[in-house]
């Protein structure tokens, strides 16, 4: 058996005292990932992402699928220790893909190659005044203001026009992206397709709770299982198309835009969760989490 390690954060490892309230989404995901990599001769570990550097020589590839806060200024401690692993071991995604993945201006050249990207401002840091004339260029009212190294809506807010001005500490502390709020993320919900060795497995749509825009669980969002139209399948494929290589994973993210058509708000290659419960079949006969290994399983075998 090939050993191969799911890289987690400290509060997304069982019984950790401070272990996060959307844990039940990493037993969701490695009940199905387990039995499915073990059916292509792999066995599966969970291990710190802190310690894996330490312990890269004991596996045949490492996978950072649950490190839910290298963003959380871990970004540093985070790179400097999967660009170690990646000399010892086969690392995916490869860790070129982690850093240019990490900062979300990658938006800006998917753009340029093409693919079809929300209107984003990108700011080396968030100022009053930049806000103001964000308002103007994007033709808004609201705003979404976001890190460029960020995921769940971490230091993320959503601000009104005329609204006081957001603290500090809400604030991105770095780098941001200044987007116009899509109200499709409220009365329509945001698209995740999922793809595999650069092959699409499924897709879901994600919806906030009342009377909030944010998607995530931890939120109150909810999710379900989406079959999108051919047309939909093109916008996401326009976001893979749009890069050199093709990842051992990815989450193409899409809101519908005021033109009626799907925009990308994110390409997750780091640490994804993967939604396996929007493929077919339970436990390791889950089509997702068998992609994804055999997918897996054939580059161990190049």
């Amino acid at each position: 058996m090939k050993k191969i390690a799911i890289l987690a954060s400290d509060n997304m490892m069982p019984g950790h005292p401070e272990e996060r309230g959307d844990a039940f989404e990493r037993d969701e995901e490695m009940g199905k990932l387990v039995p499915a990599f073990a059916a292509q001769g792999m066995e599966l570990h969970l291990i710190r992402w802190r310690d894996a550097a330490e312990e890269a020589d004991s596996y045949d590839a490492i996978l950072p699928l649950l490190v839910w806060d290298y963003f959380e200024g871990n970004e540093v401690a985070f790179t400097t220790e999967m660009a170690k692993v990646e000399a010892k071991t086969k690392l995916y995604n490869d860790f070129k893909t982690l850093s240019w993945n990490a900062n979300k201006s990658y938006l800006d050249e998917l753009e340029h190659e093409g693919a079809p990207v929300i209107s984003t401002i990108t700011v080396d840091r968030v100022t009053e005044t930049g806000v103001t004339r964000a308002f103007e260029e994007l033709d808004t009212d609201v705003l979404v203001i976001k890190p460029q190294v960020g995921g769940g809506a971490w230091r993320q807010v959503l601000y009104k026009k005329g609204d006081p001005y957001p603290s500090k500490d809400q604030l991105p502390p770095e780098g941001a992206m200044i987007q116009a709020f899509l109200p499709s993320v409220v009365e329509e919900g945001e698209y995740s397709f999922l793809y595999f060795g650069g092959q699409f497995s499924h897709a879901l749509i994600k919806r906030p709770k009342k009377g909030d825009y944010r998607i995530q669980s931890l939120y109150g969002g909810t999710e379900e299982t989406y079959n999108p139209s051919s047309q939909e399948r093109a916008a996401a494929r326009a976001v893979l198309n749009a890069l050199n290589f093709t990842p051992l994973y990815a989450r193409v993210d899409l809101l519908r835009g005021l033109d009626g058509k799907l925009k990308l708000i994110e390409l997750e290659m780091i640490e994804p969760y993967l939604y396996l419960a929007h493929a077919e079949g339970e436990g390791g006969e889950n089509r997702g989490a068998q992609k994804l290994a055999e997918s897996l399983a054939k580059k161990l075998a190049e």
